[in-house]
């Protein structure tokens, strides 16, 4: 996602001074790509100290780097990979490249604004739970069910819910040992939060995967993870959203095995040999 794109999509939570610095960056970036950081303040009507916390609030170190990311981006060629809707009657060529380009675009977009300390936080507690609650509903329900597989392979004691009772019934039974994973694009769906709230009340360690920029779930969440915002659309079937959920996914899955290598890899390969001897696939040999 480039910079531009996250400073429209971090508006509403912005203060009032910080607010107006994001109005004219986004309405006169290349102007503010020559300034100096005082010269920015002055011409955002605010003070060097808020270019500096705005700074910040981005994950960048200095205004300085911020500055080089933001004429970077600017001297690049027009992005000709924009997200692509569903069209009548499209040549299935077409279809086959406008999917490639949703997919990989999606993955791209969530790579750039992942957290790597909340990446870390997030694994931490994965790794000290003693049990692991997975809440989501329709597609977000979809990604929940994909970690849950994975985690059970590796021997953690994990559980996947999309019914709502079930979820507030589960997350009711959950202790500061435990972990909850809400899972939700919008953010807003509301037996998810009411899930990860309980979860929370109950002391457990909670964890959100959702755009950015959303809010609602986050209210309840220590841990903030989150994908790309840019997907839009009521005729695409939540396609890019799904791969950029999974991808941070895949991504909590490897790097949990990882870092923890010598307690996950012989359960792993457990497992396989488990699946492998009871579904009477024989292991191949290498001559």
């Amino acid at each position: 996602m480039s910079l531009l794109t996250t400073i429209r999509d971090k508006m509403d939570s912005f203060n009032p001074k910080e607010r107006e610095l994001a109005a004219y960056l986004l309405s006169r970036p290349q102007e503010a790509s020559r300034l100096t950081i005082t010269e920015l303040a002055k011409e955002a009507g605010g003070s060097t100290a808020t270019v500096s916390r705005f700074c910040r609030t981005l994950r960048f170190q200095s205004f300085t780097e911020f500055k080089m990311q933001l004429a970077g981006e600017l001297a690049q060629p027009p992005d000709t990979t924009k997200y692509q809707d569903i069209v009548a009657g499209n040549p299935l060529a077409d279809i086959v490249s406008a999917i490639t380009v949703n997919h990989l675009r999606s993955i791209t977009d969530t790579t750039h604004i992942l957290d790597i300390a909340e990446l870390r936080r997030a694994i931490e507690a994965l790794h000290a739970a003693s049990r692991i609650d997975l809440y989501g509903a329709a597609t977000s329900g979809l990604v929940a069910q994909d970690f849950f597989h994975k985690l059970i392979r590796i021997g953690k004691a994990a559980a996947v819910f999309t019914d709502s009772h079930m979820q507030l019934t589960s997350a009711s039974s959950l202790s500061e040992h435990d972990v909850a994973i809400g899972i939700s694009y919008s953010g807003e769906t509301l037996e998810t939060i009411n899930a990860l709230r309980c979860a929370a009340d109950r002391g457990a360690t909670t964890i959100s995967i959702t755009r950015f920029g959303a809010e609602g779930l986050t209210d309840h969440a220590n841990i903030r993870l989150y994908t790309s915002s840019s997907e839009a659309g009521m005729r695409r079937g939540d396609m890019a959203s799904r791969m950029a959920m999974l991808h941070v996914i895949d991504i909590l899955f490897t790097g949990l095995v990882s870092e923890h290598f010598d307690d996950y890899v012989p359960r792993l390969e457990r497992s396989f040999q488990t699946v492998t001897q009871f579904t009477g696939k024989k292991e191949r040999t290498t001559l």
